[in-house]
């Protein structure tokens, strides 16, 4: 007996009713990038392992997906020896590897894997901007949409292989950038219908500051991931994290004040000044947020609400200024729909130094199901076909095709059914896939139309057929 086929953990099929919504989704991104200045590049699914590797953190390498080497590598070799540490090493759970162990396994590794899925579309761009540098005008704006890959543990709203929506600037150390990025947020997400977004913002001069006067600037990389998780694990999770990396009691009740943070902007910026005053990082961060939030405040948003999170991190090492975060409106239970930040020499990595860029993505799939959720999507998304012509045989057919090409050409999206079936085969075809218009029979130059939805039917010409369909 066959077995069953199945699809791995974490990845989705898409029935044509969801193509069509994520399309939607996708049209007004691409057109708002576009509005912004923004231009499309592509790159390769995967990259090789060490323009990835190293880039995201400790816990981001980990979910990055290799690629096992191609070809006759294996058959070409007598026997793959492991080293001695792992021939007996049953991996059970990662923490419990040891750091012999860890080494010997990125060693074993890197020698049977060079290559790897790209886990984010931001390190791919730095690399391209690397490459290419000769041909781009700086600055560079850029949008990419492309799917990613990451082995996490799938749940709700988080999989394995989804899309990012990325809009960068590379070139410009100007903060006119974040502002406008912050307007580039508001406006699609107003076009999507979506009210009562919260546009988080932090910066990392902030948070290095924080480390710096409580003491811990040696675990900044190690306070920022556990600060960064304080949505999902609480303040208690957090709190434990950090003594577990060696950050002091002491240093906790300096940072308590941090996790009961209220009041206005403007409030939030004032204490943070006072908390920082002995760091001069700290207080950059200050005046870049104060810079970005002001001005922003006085553009004004459309839908969104912007607010300042001074627990906020982003976990991916390369930020190094502004950071945004963006939560679904009040009620959806929903992670991040959306992210970013400015990073001032992340193409440095690659050897292009003093190379400052900003950017923001947008969660395809979850901005999906918050729309699902809320209901927002337009009725006519979903709709395919508009108009049905039903088959009678040959000779009739073919008159139907001449009207059906005539349609196409004004833009209306009509088929004919391809087999002359019974009449009611037909019709419940048209039915099951919600096609709101039948031509049912065509004598001379008249129409017999029906409408599937009111349930009447009338006759009319090619020009009130084109009427009917295009305004109904």
């Amino acid at each position: 007996m066959a077995t069953k086929p199945s699809i791995p953990k974490g990845t989705r099929d898409f029935s044509p009713a969801e193509v069509s919504k994520r399309n939607y989704i996708l049209s007004i991104i691409r057109a708002h990038f576009e509005q912004y200045g923004y231009q499309p590049i592509e790159t390769p699914s995967f990259e090789n392992s060490d323009t990835l590797m190293g880039k995201y953190g400790e816990e981001g390498d980990r979910l990055i997906f290799k690629i096992l080497n191609s070809g006759n590598y294996f058959y070409n070799k007598n026997k793959i020896e492991l080293p001695p540490t792992l021939e007996s090493l049953q991996i059970k759970d990662a923490d419990s590897i040891s750091v012999e162990e860890r080494i010997s396994l990125n060693k074993f590794t890197a020698k049977i894997s060079e290559k790897a899925l790209r886990y984010d579309l931001t390190v791919p761009f730095a690399r391209y901007v690397v490459q290419h540098q000769n041909e781009i005008e700086f600055p560079f704006k850029r949008y990419q949409i492309q799917p990613v890959w990451r082995a996490d543990r799938p749940q709700k709203g988080r999989f394995r292989e989804f899309y990012q929506c990325d809009a960068d600037v590379v070139g410009s150390t100007s903060l006119w950038q974040e502002v406008e990025l912050i307007q580039l947020y508001d406006s699609v997400f107003s076009a999507l219908g979506l009210e009562g977004v919260t546009i988080k913002i932090n910066n990392r001069k902030i948070l290095s500051g924080i480390a710096e006067v409580i003491g811990a600037s040696d675990k900044l990389i190690d306070f920022t991931v556990a600060l960064d998780k304080l949505d999902k694990i609480g303040e208690d999770g957090v709190k434990k994290e950090m003594m577990e990396k060696g950050i002091s009691e002491e240093a906790l009740q300096k940072v308590q004040p941090l996790f009961h943070f209220t009041g206005s902007i403007q409030e939030k910026i004032e204490k943070l000044a006072t908390l920082l005053a002995s760091s001069q990082e700290g207080m950059k961060g200050i005046e870049e947020l104060r810079f970005i939030c002001e001005n922003v405040t006085r553009l004004g948003l459309q839908k969104s609400i912007l607010d300042l999170d001074v627990t906020l991190a982003r976990g991916l090492n390369y930020y190094t200024g502004a950071i945004f975060e963006v939560s679904a409106p009040t009620g959806v239970a929903m992670g991040s729909i959306g992210g970013g930040g400015r990073y001032d020499d992340l193409t440095g990595i690659f050897g292009l130094k003093n190379m400052s860029g900003v950017g923001i993505s947008f969660g395809l799939d979850r901005i999906y199901l918050v729309l699902e959720e809320l209901n927002l999507f337009p009725d006519t998304v979903a709709t395919s076909t508009k108009v049905l012509f039903l088959n009678y045989g040959v000779s009739q057919a073919f008159e139907a095709m001449q009207t059906i090409k005539k349609l196409r050409s004004q833009g209306i999206k009509v088929e004919l059914y391809p087999d002359a079936a019974k009449i009611d085969k037909q019709f419940k075809h048209a039915e099951r896939r919600a096609i709101p218009f039948v031509v049912k029979e065509i004598v001379e130059t008249k129409f017999s139309l029906k409408n599937l939805k009111t349930g009447t039917q009338t006759q009319v010409d090619f020009n009130q057929l084109l009427e009917e369909v295009t305004t109904k």
